[in-house]
């Protein structure tokens, strides 16, 4: 979990002058949407001074509002047009031809036997999946509108979508991620109700891979597995033979192929989480020491956030790399034992340095694997909200979903909007969640 960072005594850092963005404005982005006008007038309008009718001589804006229209539901009625030839099958004693007779083509319902529209079905995903709504609780909203919704229901139509819409193109994703050279990768914990052979109290697992910020485009996917183990990220990373951002966890050296980097973020927590509550003891606190160490090579870093990746290459070797030097040259000096969170973040630092040190072979190679535990942020808030699936084939089909959003949602698509558009092709269209270039 995140732990709040006390404040560390920063070195004074010159920044060179800048010029300000210009500030959004309201007019902005209200010049997209539709506008309404409410025009307020006068009834036969007279001069309180002379009795005179008075005449209009113009208008002026007063002021605008943004208005939310609650949903509304419709019944959208497929009505298929039928035609008949008048001469074929009309005249038997001239022709023998049956009757000719035929149907509009016309789309199939999405899923057979329901009133599931693509539009409907978006909304529930977009609901549960982006803004973490339970389907009981969608159950209770669509009640109060008088719609009698089910949770079963919904439930069976989001794993339908899941199945024959959204795996094929989390397929595709998975291709395209693992032909790129940087792969972040982090787990979370699920709980899964009815898994055969498992005891509804263990705890699985949700995996989260995603490609470099560095990319064109993003690409999130999530990969429910039963357990912990390194197979699971060697089997999904099979044939990925770049660099591999993750943290200290062990099981990720079972990946084959990948050059494996470290994350200074996960290094730097450790010892925020020993630091001193007594300020004043800061100045003989190692933790503090460390932290600091952590914040002048972050401060390096983020002085080349918009540089090419040449130029951040060589910058990092020529500011970042002594500090890296630096601290681990201090922290072979610093002497701990037994048991402790001070203990346990030098060992951590000192056992992971070979992979802090890796992002300097690359200027694409991020410093930390905050984009990945970003990714999986939205996944944990949901989990606190809908707690546990119900089976093994629930949890994937909530990875599969989970993948196809945030991906879309990092790419700056309106994800119910996509999952609208892709509802509406025939089940296995490949519709991928970002905008192609033209």
């Amino acid at each position: 979990g995140n732990i709040e960072e006390k404040s560390i005594p920063k070195e004074t850092v010159t920044i060179s002058e800048h010029k300000r963005k210009k500030k959004r404005t309201h007019d902005d982005w209200m010049s997209s949407l539709k506008i309404k006008e409410e025009h307020h007038e006068i009834e036969a309008p007279v001069c309180e001074i002379c009795g005179a009718e008075m005449k209009d001589i113009g208008t002026e804006k007063a002021y605008d509002e943004l208005v939310y229209t609650p949903a509304k539901f419709h019944i959208r009625r497929h009505i298929v047009h039928k035609y008949k030839c008048p001469e074929c099958g009309e005249k038997p004693e001239e022709r023998d031809e049956n009757c000719h007779i035929v149907r509009a083509t016309y789309p199939h319902a999405m899923i057979l036997g329901s009133y599931c529209s693509p539009e409907l079905l978006a909304h529930i995903i977009y609901e549960k999946y982006a803004k973490s709504v339970p389907l009981h609780r969608q159950e209770k909203d669509f009640n109060s509108k008088k719609i009698p919704l089910l949770k079963a229901t919904m439930s069976n139509w989001v794993g339908h979508a899941a199945e024959k819409w959204c795996l094929p193109i989390v397929e595709k994703m998975h291709k395209m991620l693992i032909a790129g050279n940087i792969i972040h990768a982090d787990e979370t914990t699920v709980q899964v109700l009815h898994e055969e052979g498992r005891k509804p109290t263990t705890t699985s697992r949700m995996w989260v891979y995603c490609n470099g910020k560095m990319n064109d485009r993003s690409i999130i996917i999530f990969d429910y597995r039963p357990t912990r183990k390194g197979e699971h990220a060697k089997n999904f990373l099979a044939g990925f033979t770049g660099y591999l951002i993750c943290d200290g966890y062990d099981a990720y050296n079972a990946v084959e192929g990948a050059k494996r980097c470290g994350c200074w973020t996960h290094n730097r927590r450790h010892f925020v989480e020993c630091l001193p509550k007594d300020k004043s003891a800061y100045s003989t606190s190692v933790a503090a020491k460390a932290v600091a160490f952590c914040n002048r090579i972050y401060h390096e870093e983020s002085l080349l956030a918009d540089s090419s990746a040449e130029y951040r290459y060589e910058q990092r070797l020529a500011k970042v790399k002594p500090l890296l030097d630096e601290f681990f040259a201090w922290l072979e000096t610093v002497q701990v034992s037994g048991k402790g969170k001070l203990t346990d973040a030098v060992r951590y630092a000192l056992n992971e340095r070979k992979y802090l040190y890796t992002f300097l072979e690359n200027g694409d190679i991020p410093i930390d694997n905050n984009r990945a535990e970003n990714a999986i942020r939205p996944f944990a808030v949901g989990r606190k909200n809908w707690l546990f699936s119900n089976t093994a084939n629930g949890a994937k089909a909530s990875a599969a979903l989970y993948s196809i959003i945030s991906t879309a949602q990092a790419n700056g698509l309106d994800a119910e909007k996509y999952l609208t558009e892709l509802f509406s092709q025939t089940a296995g269209t490949i519709l991928l969640p970002w905008r192609e270039e033209k």
